[in-house]
């Protein structure tokens, strides 16, 4: 289940950057982030479930840092 929705979250994230890169259309870069986040929150309870807690630790963290960073840009740019 983690890994369809790390697929899908992932796609979603890669098609909303090839749509700013190629429309030059740079307001859609917070939900890219948003996603971008999400793939790496996925990606660390995954981890931390194979038993790998280091990893999955940094990626969490990792997404907590994506997460302020897109809604800050969201509120104040």
């Amino acid at each position: 289940m983690l890994k369809i929705l790390r697929i899908v979250l992932s796609i979603i994230g890669i098609v909303i950057a090839g749509y700013a890169l190629l429309s030059k259309n740079y307001i859609v870069m917070p939900y890219m982030l948003f996603f971008m986040g999400a793939t790496l929150l996925v990606l660390g309870i995954a981890e931390i479930i194979e038993e790998r807690k280091q990893i999955g630790i940094i990626s969490i963290f990792a997404s907590l840092f994506i997460f302020y960073v897109s809604v800050h840009t969201l509120l104040f740019a």
